[in-house]
């Protein structure tokens, strides 16, 4: 049987990986495809790089219409990423009658229901393993591994970037900025961070989880986003205390009357296993109803970590190219016209515990005021720390952490909390999981 015929857009870090991976084990994927992968195009603006990177084995063009477009071609893999330019080509290609491989989850977050109804209207593949945590198959485990299970909640270190500034921070005692150049130093931050430290790359990911663990269209602008650049030091090391780490987390849970997507820095038991995920790693924590916690850990990113995922797919694809389109795995897990409308919550419905830090004077009857108002708005109190004042400094610290509450109750509580004479500061508040 021939070869099928891959055009390749984008010969960058994951390009690259892609292509000697892929020519490494070609041997090994033609026995487990049922017929050889061959790269036989690839589009990159720099044409004199990818020859050198080819070694001048494969066709290079500078455009990647030209790639869409050729009638040869039967599988387009988009490592471009970003919004625009990769959409055109990821629809021109479906409209083409090509499958696709990407590991663009930017592009599906926001476009992916535009994307995956054109990919189901030509009959062709868009498969998007690389798109979340790198190396790791999590999604085809979402898709199909966990498939009998009503899935209840996830929750991921999946930013490596952010993992290991937390790591850092928590390890050396540095604050965010020292550690965030260092990161920068060594590679693991790019030049202009933003999606990283924001939570917005770990919210792009979260939400493709969540649509194929629940049924629903993906809802990007639906997530509530947070990142870790107002994150103290100080709280890294009272959590410590406390017997939490600190992680940025993308979480999304079923409850009865919606779903929770969100992502936020997050005090996690220490005793976790994903508590005890450091530098760039990764880590998913799947809970199923019939199997229970499932954790699944590895490379969340580099060119041969997601070129495993990438050439996975094309082994799929290259599997299922002739298969009736109504016998293939769905997009998102669950049949198109099966989709739920179920809503998601907007971050005051969302129930949590908190960790809660204040500067106040250190004078009698100033936690009595405060746990006044948190019994009023109907918080509890799980444990309290209360550092000791420094000699002629007539102010001290108190961390609280509470038991489960809507955000809601603690918004309106800090509100009242921070109109206290006796309250120096604004309160901090985290976010707290169990994850049992």
């Amino acid at each position: 049987m021939n070869p099928i015929k891959v055009g390749l857009l984008g010969i960058g870090t994951v390009g690259s990986g892609t292509y000697n991976v892929l020519k490494r084990n070609q041997e090994e994927i033609r026995r487990r495809a049922g017929r050889g992968i061959e790269i036989a195009v690839v589009a990159d603006l720099n044409t004199e790089l990818a020859r050198e990177l080819t070694g001048g084995e494969v066709e290079v063009v500078a455009d990647a219409n030209e790639v869409v477009n050729r009638p040869d071609i039967d599988i387009v893999v988009e490592l471009i990423g970003g919004y625009g330019v990769a959409r055109e080509l990821v629809l021109k290609a479906i409209r083409n009658g090509k499958h696709v491989v990407t590991a663009n989850k930017a592009l599906l977050a926001v476009y992916g229901n535009e994307i995956f109804e054109a990919a189901r209207e030509k009959g062709v593949i868009v498969a998007f393993e690389a798109a979340v945590a790198g190396g790791i198959p999590i999604i085809k485990a979402l898709r199909e591994g966990l498939t009998a299970n009503r899935i209840q909640w996830i929750a991921g270190i999946i930013n490596g970037t952010t993992n290991f500034i937390l790591s850092e921070m928590r390890d050396k005692g540095l604050d965010f900025d020292t550690v965030l150049k260092e990161a920068q130093r060594l590679g693991y931050a790019e030049a202009d961070p933003t999606f990283d430290i924001e939570g917005v790359d770990a919210a792009h990911k979260v939400t493709l989880m969540s649509s194929i663990a629940f049924g629903m269209p993906v809802q990007f602008d639906k997530a509530h986003v947070e990142g870790i650049t107002r994150l103290s030091a100080v709280d890294i090391k009272y959590a410590e205390e406390l017997g939490y780490r600190i992680k940025l987390l993308g979480l999304t849970r079923r409850r009865e009357d919606g779903i929770e997507l969100r992502v936020h820095p997050t005090l996690v038991p220490a005793s976790r296993l994903i508590a005890n995920v450091e530098g760039a790693m990764n880590a998913v924590l799947v809970q199923g109803d019939a199997v229970g916690a499932t954790l699944y850990y590895g490379k969340g990113a580099g060119a041969e970590p997601t070129a495993s995922a990438v050439i996975a797919d094309l082994v799929d694809v290259t599997r299922l190219h002739t298969a009736d389109p109504e016998h293939r795995v769905p997009h998102l897990a669950f049949q198109p016209d099966e989709l739920s409308s179920v809503p998601v919550l907007p971050i005051d419905e969302v129930t949590s515990s908190y960790y809660l830090r204040m500067r106040v004077s250190d004078e009698t009857g100033v936690l009595a005021d405060i746990t006044r108002i948190l019994a009023d708005a109907g918080i509890s109190i799980d444990a309290m720390l209360q550092k000791e004042s420094r000699e002629g400094e007539p102010q001290t610290d108190i961390i609280m952490l509470s038991h489960l509450c809507r955000e809601k109750q603690v918004n309106a509580a800090i509100t009242k909390i921070e109109a206290l004479p006796t309250v120096l500061s604004a309160v901090t508040r985290l976010r707290m999981e169990e994850l049992n």
